[in-house]
This record gives C-alpha cells, sequence and structure tokens, in this order.
C-alpha cells in the first residue's frame, strides 16, 4: 500500500490517480464510499447507529509542479503547487504527466562556472529554473505531448531501507496519513465501537486546505482527527530548543498549535489519557507556521472538536522523506483505542 500510494501522480488538482488507489483500499472495509464534487473520497462505517459521526482524514495531494510555459528552445517553465525549498530542487529529476505518456526532465538554471563569485553564493530562485525534458523546440516538447497545466512530480521510488522500519519516499506528506486512514478501517472491522466513523483524504490540501473546507458538508462529523506528517527533530543541526520531541521510532505526534488551529483541549485530554492507558508513546509539535486540514474543519457549522495526530517525517516537502514504521503503528493504536471511547457521553463532556 505504502508503495502505490506514494508511487502514483496527485499534484494539487489532479489526484484522480491516487484517489482510485483508496478507493480501492477503501471499499472492502466500508459500507458505502463519499465523496465531494472536488474530489475528496472518505468510506463510511457505522459501529452504533445514530451514535457520534467521527471524521478522519488524510489528504491525497503532493507538493508538485505545473507546466506554465514551454520556451522557443524547449524547456519547461513550471509553477510550484505547494510549499517547495528551492534548495531542494536543482539537478532533481521529474516527471511530466502528459495526455500522450510521461516525460521525464531534470530540473536546470544556469551553471555556476559562468556566475561571478556574488551571484555564484546566491539561493538560485525557483523562477530561474527550468526543466529540460531533450526537446530542441516548442514546437518538439509540444509534440511530446506536453501543454500547460500538466503536472510534474518528483522521482523517487518508495525504498525500505537497511533498518525495514525506515521508509523513504516521495509524498509520504500526505500518503502516509491516507494509509493510515485505511488501516484505521480495517482494525475497525473486528471491534465494537458505539459511533459511524467516516475515514478518508481530502484534495488540494497543500495549496490551502480545500478539500477540508467542502468534505465537512459530506459528512457533518462531530469529531475530527487530521491524520499528517509532522518534522522530524532528529537530524544535525535540530536543536532541543527547536524540537524538543519529534523522533522518529519514538511514537506518534500529537499537534499543540500550529498557524491553522489550537487543538480542543478536552479532545486532547482525551487522547492523551488513552494513550497513557494503552502504553502508547507519543510526541508533541507545536510551529509558529504551517497548517493541517483541521485548521478548515474545526470551523465547520458550530465548529468540530479536531485533533491532529501523524508522525516525525524527514526532508518532507522534498523529493524523498524518511518515516519510522512503529510510528504509523502506534498511531493506527492510538486512534482505534479513542474511537471506541466516542460514544455519545463523552462527546457531550467534550462538548460541555
Amino acid at each position: 500500500m505504502f508503495k502505490e500510494l506514494t508511487e502514483a501522480a496527485g499534484a494539487p488538482g489532479q489526484e484522480d490517480e491516487v484517489r482510485e488507489l483508496m478507493r480501492g483500499y477503501l471499499e472492502p472495509v466500508s459500507e458505502e464510499i463519499l465523496s465531494d464534487n472536488l474530489g475528496s473520497i472518505i468510506a463510511k462505517k457505522t459501529g452504533s447507529q445514530g451514535g457520534p459521526k467521527i471524521m478522519l482524514a488524510g489528504h491525497l495531494d503532493e507538493i508538485a509542479l505545473m507546466v506554465t510555459h514551454i520556451n522557443s528552445k524547449g524547456y519547461i517553465k513550471f509553477q510550484p503547487l505547494g510549499g517547495w525549498w528551492s534548495q531542494v530542487m536543482l539537478a532533481q529529476r521529474v516527471v511530466i504527466k502528459t495526455r500522450k505518456g510521461d516525460i521525464m526532465g531534470v530540473i536546470g538554471s544556469k551553471p555556476p562556472h559562468i556566475l561571478p563569485p556574488e551571484e555564484r553564493n546566491k539561493v538560485v530562485q525557483i523562477k530561474e529554473m527550468f526543466i529540460d525534458i531533450g526537446a530542441s523546440s516548442a514546437e518538439e516538447a509540444r509534440d511530446f505531448g506536453v501543454r500547460p497545466g500538466d503536472q510534474i512530480l518528483p522521482i523517487c521510488p518508495f525504498t525500505l531501507m537497511n533498518n525495514e522500519k525506515f521508509m523513504m519516499g516521495k509524498a509520504l506528506d500526505n500518503r502516509a496519513g491516507c494509509a493510515l486512514a485505511v488501516e484505521v478501517l480495517h482494525q475497525l472491522q473486528e471491534v465494537q465501537h458505539p459511533n459511524t466513523v467516516y475515514s478518508g483524504a481530502t484534495v488540494q490540501e497543500e495549496v490551502g486546505l480545500r478539500g477540508a473546507t467542502t468534505l465537512p458538508h459530506v459528512v457533518e462529523p462531530d469529531i475530527f482527527f487530521a491524520l499528517d506528517v509532522g518534522i522530524a527533530g532528529d537530524t544535525p543541526g535540530m536543536s532541543e530548543e527547536v524540537m524538543p520531541n519529534s523522533k522518529l521510532g519514538k511514537g506518534p505526534l500529537i499537534v499543540l498549535y500550529d498557524y491553522s488551529m489550537v487543538p480542543h483541549k478536552k479532545l486532547l485530554d482525551l487522547v492523551l489519557d488513552t494513550a497513557e492507558e494503552e502504553g502508547i508513546p507519543v510526541q508533541f509539535e507545536s510551529m509558529p507556521g504551517g497548517g493541517t486540514d483541521a485548521g478548515k474543519v474545526h470551523l465547520y457549522g458550530k465548529g468540530v472538536p479536531s485533533l491532529v495526530i501523524g508522525f516525525p517525517t524527514r526532508y518532507i516537502h522534498s523529493h524523498a522523506a524518511i518515516m519510522h514504521r512503529d510510528d504509523f503503528d502506534n498511531a493506527a493504536k492510538l486512534l482505534v483505542s479513542v474511537i471506541k471511547k466516542l460514544d455519545d457521553k463523552t462527546l457531550a463532556s467534550i462538548l460541555k
């Protein structure tokens, strides 16, 4: 599942390939598949009829690029979709998804050998980059099938590292959350739960939490869990003061604060108490910037108590990210344990 989901193409607004994979994974473990008009997908599983509606969602899309222009020499100019950092982009291989098939290319810029020293030491801006697809003219590039609006994606095969609990791939942000949405439904098959669970994934999170704005109108949730990745604090240069927790393999992440949402305190307490009772390790993250789908869903209707649960992940928003399987498994265990508690009485106490 991780291999298929991470290697699939899913630029914001063009998530069809990932959505169909998710549909295939969700249908065997749900009674109904629902969607909004933008392409978000969510599966329904009823425990107790009439109980609270619990919604869980990763997001289908990944950071990507879009063809905006083909210059006269056949080089591709592009628009970033999502938060790219220019320093991770140069000399990386990409694939352009065209109507005639996949076109391989590499991101380039002016060579440093010809630059004056003061310019050589500057960061290359994205607007100065281009993609070389081996075309000699705009006409040849168009003959290849390239046209404005085509999605451009990083190339990185899914890889289990020497320690196979470490997983590397593109788009772990946020196909890992998609996989978690599926895994929770799998684990609920043999579990009594006093609610109805809706689990799936939104579209266009990386460009403004857009699917998270529309999908709640389909579900009308009482509680929401965003399933997403967080920043790992266990790489060189990350100080204890900046990221005191967030180490791979040490437990799922619970987001205490980001720019889009402060979590509902009573829901947070329920999750932390459950983790302690079940012996599930957890870690915490707070960020002055950024946000997740919870930032939109918690504002739906009269308000939806929400929380972000995910995994520390290295090198997010680049071609290749790394996460740990234990964090994924513990996140699933924690969510299932919390869902088993979320009956009408517990929901009333949270909303009180």
